[in-house]
């Protein structure tokens, strides 16, 4: 849910405790180019 409504990666990632930013990825069920897109672009 903070996903849809932030679109901010990081803070999920930080929030469910991933190392990993394609651990997160595979969580949400999103494209990876797609998510290292936005977290490049995401201050956090």
């Amino acid at each position: 849910m903070i996903y849809k409504k932030t679109k901010n990666i990081l803070v999920v990632q930080l929030l469910l405790g991933h190392k990993k930013l394609e651990s997160t990825v595979r969580y949400l069920g999103i494209d990876v180019d797609d998510a290292l897109g936005i977290a490049e672009h995401t201050e956090i």
